[in-house]
Parts: C-alpha cells; sequence; structure tokens
C-alpha cells in the first residue's frame, strides 16, 4: 500500500485546537500550515475563537465548509476520539495525531480509524515537515534540505533537525511518528526511496517491531543512492534473555541491529552529533572507496594524534610508495615528512598553496582512498586579515578539488567560524573543529561504502523440525551438510556394549536429552571399549532412561574450538553468529552476528572480526586451521535457520576446526514444539526444574 498523499503534499488541511497563545503546540501547528496557505486550504478549529492570527476559526470539524484532506489533532484527550468522530463522519481520511496520553483510548481510536479505512500518523507525535511542498505541520522552524528525519522520538528529532541546521544541512523531510498507532516508521522509509529531495535518512526507532520490512526498506534506501543513518536504543532484550544457548546470551539486541543495518547497507550511529557529522560528509561527497587514509598536518603533534584516531576508526594510515614520497620531497622542505602522515615543517606558512599543492599531489597519486587536512588552515586571515584574500584563493582551489571528485576531503581547522571555514562551507568541504570528529564522521563514511547490502534471499529447501534431544539434532545437522562424528545411539547396557565394537575409541558418551550436559554431569570424554559399559550405567542409574549417544572423540590435535549459533530474532527474523566456543565461550564473548541466510563473504567477514581470528591462522607454532571448512559450516547453518520456519535455535558448540576439515562434536536444535513443551519423563523433568533458577545454564 502507498503512502497516503494527505502526509505529503495535502490539497487541505485542518488545524484542531489551533490558537493565538505563542506558548502552545496550536500556535506553531496554525502558523506552521498558515505558511503554506498559497499551496492548499487551511482551516483552523477552535471553538472558543471566531479568529485566530486573522483568519476565520470554526467552532468544529462539521462546521467546516468541505471534508480536510489531512486534520491535525492538537486537542486534550479526552476530546481526541469525539473529534475523529465527527472529522469520519465529514468525510476525512488522514489524521496528525500531535496529543499524547490517550491511553486505553487508542485501541478503541485504531478500531475506529480501521473500521473507516483512515490512517493516522501518531498520536504523540511532533509533527511532520516537508520542505518541497511547504508543509510545516510541527513545532520548530525547519531549514529546508536534503536530510530526512523519521524519529520515534519527536524531541531528539527535533534535535538531530537543529544540530543539522548549525551544520549547514537542511531537511527534506520530517515525520515523528510517535506511538505509531496506524503508520509508522517503516511506511515513511518506503515513502522516501523516490523522493527526490532526499539523499540522507536519519532513523531513530526504539524498538523494531516488524524488523525484516525495515530492512528491506533501508535496502531499498540504498539501492536508490540514498544514504540511511540510524539511531536505536532500547531494543527488547526479551530474545536474548529467553535463548537457551550459549549465543543467545552471549549477543545483545543492538548486535543484531547492527547486523540489520550491515545487511540492509546502513550505519549504526551512537549519537545525534555522530549522525550529523556523518551526514555532512555524506552530504558532500560519496562514501569513500577503501579505508586508506592521506594524513596532511602542520604539526607533527597533530598528525600523528590524527594517525591514532585514524586507526581507532579502522582507517589505514599506509606509508606512500618511494615514487610518492620523492614527488613530495621535492615541493617540501628538508624536515618535512613525507610517509603518510605528511607534515609540511612550516611549508604552508611560507606559501599557503602548498596545502592545494600537496593534497592534490597525494588525492591523484591513487595511493589514498580519502583525504584529511589537519591543523591550522582556516585561522590564517582571521588571525593576519591581510592574507585572507590568499588563504581564501588555496580553498577555492581544494573546492575545484573536491568537484573534480579524486577523492573524498575532509578538513580540520583549529577555527570553528573563521571566513576561510565559512568559504570550506561553501565549496561543500566537510570541516570540523576537532580531529576526532572530522576522522569520526570519515571512518562511519567508509564502513558505508564498504557495506553495500546483500541479498538476505533463501535458496535452501526447508526440512522437517527435529524433535528434542542430540541424536535427532545429530540427523538433521548432517543432513544439512554439517560434518559430526561416526556414533551409534544407545538406551541400555547391551546396546552400549555392541555399539562399543563398532566404533573407534577414544570414544564419548552423553546423555542426549540434556541440552547443557557439563553442567549435569551428562557427558564422558576419553572412553574405551572396557570403560564406557561401566559409565553408562553410572549415567543411567544417575539421570535415568532416555537416548544416550556413544560417539567417537575428535582426537586431532592444532584444532581451535568455536561455536556456531543461529536463532530466530523475534523483530528482525533469523540470525546466525560465529564465537569463540567451548565451555568457556560466555566468558570470552567474542562472537559475531549477521542476518540469515549468508553467503561466503560475509561468513568470511564474521571471522575477520572476531577478537580470537588469529588463532585461525596458527598461533605460536600452531598450524592454520581450514578455514573454508568453518565457512562453510556458517553458511549451512545460517540457511537452516532461514528455511526451516519451525527452528527456532541451532547451535554448534563445540565445532573442532582442524588443518584438514571440521567437525561438530555437540549441537542444540531447539523447533517450536520443543521450545513450547515441558519434559517428557520424570527424569527429564526434573532436570528442567533444576536448570530454571538459571537464567543460563551450559
Amino acid at each position: 500500500m502507498s503512502f497516503p498523499q494527505p502526509f505529503i503534499d495535502p490539497p487541505s488541511v485542518a488545524v484542531v485546537g489551533a490558537t493565538e497563545d505563542h506558548a502552545k503546540w496550536g500556535h506553531w501547528l496554525a502558523t506552521g500550515a498558515l505558511a503554506g496557505a498559497d499551496r492548499r486550504q487551511v482551516w483552523l478549529v477552535n471553538r472558543r475563537a471566531t479568529q485566530i492570527l486573522g483568519h476565520p476559526c470554526y467552532p468544529t470539524v462539521s462546521d467546516l465548509p468541505d471534508a480536510p484532506a489531512l486534520v491535525v489533532l492538537c486537542v486534550p484527550p479526552r476530546h481526541v476520539r469525539p473529534v475523529v468522530r465527527d472529522a469520519l463522519a465529514k468525510g476525512c481520511r488522514a489524521f496528525l495525531g500531535i496529543t499524547a496520553g490517550l491511553g486505553a483510548d487508542e485501541e478503541e481510536l485504531a478500531a475506529m480509524l480501521s473500521r473507516a479505512g483512515a490512517r493516522m500518523i501518531g498520536p504523540n507525535s511532533l509533527g511532520l515537515f516537508n520542505g518541497a511542498t511547504n508543509l510545516r505541520l510541527a513545532w520548530g522552524n525547519f531549514r529546508p534540505g536534503d536530510l530526512a528525519i523519521v524519529s520515534q522520538s519527536g524531541q531528539l528529532g527535533s534535535e538531530i533537525a537543529g544540530l543539522g541546521a548549525r551544520a549547514g544541512l537542511g531537511v527534506s523531510r520530517f515525520y515523528s511518528v510517535g506511538n505509531q498507532l496506524d503508520l509508522g516508521a517503516v511506511d515513511v522509509l518506503e515513502s522516501l526511496v523516490e523522493d527526490e529531495h532526499t539523499t540522507t535518512v536519519a532513523l531513530y526507532l526504539e524498538g523494531f517491531a516488524d524488523g525484516a520490512r525495515i530492512v528491506t526498506a533501508l535496502r531499498e534506501l540504498r539501492l536508490a543512492g540514498k544514504h540511511a543513518l540510524v539511531l536505536a536504543t532500547g531494543a527488547s532484550e526479551g530474545s536474548r534473555r529467553l535463548a537457551r544457548s550459549h549465543t543467545g546470551s552471549m549477543t545483545s539486541a543492538l548486535d543484531v541491529v547492527d547486523a540489520a543495518c550491515r545487511a540492509a547497507g546502513a550505519l549504526r550511529v551512537f549519537t545525534p552529533r555522530e549522525l550529523i557529522d556523518s551526514a555532512r560528509v555524506l552530504d558532500a561527497t560519496p562514501p569513500p572507496s577503501g579505508r586508506r587514509v592521506a594524513i596532511i598536518s602542520d604539526s607533527g603533534g597533530q598528525g600523528g594524534i590524527a594517525a591514532d584516531i585514524a586507526a581507532s576508526q579502522g582507517l589505514l594510515t599506509k606509508v606512500f610508495t618511494d615514487g610518492l614520497q620523492s614527488r613530495l620531497r621535492a615541493l617540501l622542505p628538508a624536515a618535512a615528512e613525507v610517509s603518510n602522515p605528511v607534515d609540511l615543517a612550516g611549508a604552508g606558512e611560507a606559501d599557503l598553496q602548498m596545502y592545494a599543492r600537496v593534497a592534490e599531489l597525494v588525492a591523484a597519486s591513487g595511493e589514498a582512498d580519502s583525504l584529511v587536512i589537519s591543523g591550522y588552515l582556516g585561522c590564517y586571515g582571521e588571525d593576519s586579515p591581510s592574507i585572507l584574500s590568499a588563504e581564501l584563493t588555496v580553498i577555492d582551489r581544494l573546492g575545484r578539488e573536491t568537484r573534480e571528485g579524486h577523492v573524498p576531503l575532509v578538513v580540520h581547522s583549529m577555527s570553528a567560524a573563521s571566513p576561510a571555514v565559512a568559504r570550506m562551507g561553501e565549496h561543500r568541504i566537510p570541516t570540523f573543529d576537532t580531529i576526532d570528529a572530522a576522522l569520526g564522521a570519515l571512518g562511519r563514511a567508509a564502513r558505508l561504502g564498504g557495506e553495500p547490502g546483500r541479498d538476505l534471499a533463501i535458496t535452501r529447501i526447508a526440512t522437517a523440525a527435529p524433535a528434542p534431544g542430540y541424536w535427532t539434532a545429530r540427523e538433521f545437522l548432517t543432513a544439512q551438510g554439517i560434518a559430526m562424528p561416526d556414533a551409534r545411539r544407545v538406551t541400555d547396557a547391551a546396546e552400549c556394549t555392541e555399539a562399543c565394537k563398532l566404533l573407534q575409541p577414544p570414544l564419548v558418551l552423553k546423555a542426549g536429552w540434556i541440552e547443557h550436559k557439563s553442567e549435569h554431569e551428562a557427558v564422558r570424554v576419553g572412553l574405551s571399549p572396557d570403560t564406557a559399559a561401566a559409565v553408562f550405567g553410572e549415567m543411567y542409574e544417575r539421570l535415568g532412561p532416555g537416548d544416550y549417544v556413544l560417539e567417537e572423540q575428535d582426537t586431532r590435535r592444532g584444532v581451535v574450538e568455536l561455536l556456531i549459533g543461529a536463532r530466530r530474532d523475534p523483530d528482525f527474523g533469523p540470525t546466525v553468529a560465529v564465537g569463540h566456543g567451548g565451555v568457556q565461550a560466555e566468558l570470552w564473548r567474542d562472537v559475531s552476528v549477521e542476518l540469515a541466510p549468508v553467503d561466503r563473504r560475509t561468513a568470511a567477514g564474521m571471522l575477520d572480526r572476531l577478537r580470537s581470528r588469529r588463532l585461525l591462522d596458527g598461533w605460536r607454532g600452531e598450524p592454520a586451521v581450514d578455514i573454508e571448512a568453518l565457512i562453510d559450516a556458517i553458511v549451512v547453518v545460517s540457511e537452516a535457520i532461514a528455511s526451516n520456519t519451525a527452528v527456532e535455535e541451532i547451535e554448534v558448540n563445540p565445532i573442532r576446526v582442524g588443518p584438514r576439515g571440521a567437525l561438530a562434536v555437540d549441537a542444540l536444535v531447539i523447533s517450536r514444539s520443543t521450545a513450547e513443551a515441558s519434559g517428557v519423563n520424570g527424569h527429564r523433568e526434573t532436570t528442567r526444574k533444576q536448570e530454571e533458577p538459571r537464567e543460563h545454564v551450559h
């Protein structure tokens, strides 16, 4: 369903609750609506006034000469339903709900709208703005531009707009979605895909209901050439608290939001300031094509600090080639540093054109994906007005360089508002008064450029979800393509003895129905055929009857233990994670998450983000492991959770990766029916009750 046109460019608007009182919402809404009176019919409604702001005022919506295309509700909560009822009877089908505190009335209001086929933004909205159609129905003043703001919090959205205005960024559209009783943030996002006036979208959400649809909308924005910057807090932790796997307890809701942003080709930021700083860079230039940054400074100290900050942002200050260093030495004094960062060593003061010459040389070299100038540029004319003209000439030259588009240029200037800094703004050169802000914004832009998003299409054919227990989990995972040791299912001592004859020792015995076996002494390793029967008898006596599994023990040397986990997030759907595995998995909490399914490239990127990544390449004389086999396993598990909608969680922990192959030696698969079931027999019920007081048992 397309986004309703009355929330973009209505032919008529009625403000219910309009007032002359400058301290009230009704005043802002009335004055804003009247600002667009040359484009649309505007009616003001207030039963206590006959005229407001020099315009006639009607007592009720019913008294209007015609049905307004959009009704703005700014009345006390008890009056909202009666006003909506009258407006629906009048023929209105679009509402902007400013009023907050409706309480239980919201449910009945939603029903009224649904029955009439009407739509609403809000309630509890700060309002909306559309610069292209001069639709101003919000508290505050908005400068037109190309940044769209979609916010669940009206005040936070207003803060973003204010920060943007001070940074020279205007707003294309502003939507405070409030309580999202009907239309929500995702509806607005979808409407922005084809909006020719929007180049960057700022999104703030406190929860991600309908998360899969949000990811699709963000992905469509990216494919349309727009950038999406996401602020998120308060995303539900419910699935993490309820998860029964290591993976579920080790990942946070924001980990999943980050994964969603990567899949969509969007970028999550931490603060409104970060959002606007990033938008400033993206407004001026495409994201860098890579992470190599060249730093030019007129101070060795500032250059060194810039290099450190660049590294913290994931940017690479790679040493220039001998050829480029030679060309730089021909320009600069003997004391200059030319390897990267470049220290001008006073050359800029002697000849201001040196800033531009060095920048042009480095930009044209192909040895950097972005360029930062840090230091005194921007201060010369402010401190010495006689050389302002010369400094502005340099800025103009840098402006031409940015327009030619060799590489993105960002400037850190020690001045915040000099004439030279203002000239940089005219040339759309992003300029910051601190180096951490400059490199932070550039680093985020580079990350966004490196994450174009990906297709989440499911290609694997779904199979039946397994019944509870380790044996059925083995069957499920081996059918998907996960390698596991040879094993036999045993239920009594005789079957255990017979199985020993068919398997290669040493052996492992597991109580297959217990999820977290080490906690309950439900697994024994290093068994021989002679000891396996005795261990089975002891375990059977203690834990009772059930499906036990006798398995060959993986004794390969040079292996690394990891975990691969997948679960169905209640908001975003299937996810997959990989991390440091074994019994100490939660101690290290070294895990990376993506939306499922993943391709091989994405799976490899997951491994690269792990702190324990170097273990896979060989550590302290150990051999490198078979990373390709590990990637295969990650892809398989991701496809299994994505294609089998009845599966809630999968965990392979540990998966032992050696120089030749990866072998899963324990696994847990929880289907929807398993998650809802309590126990099967008395012993299993007792085990479950023992686990309940602990939030996570492993």
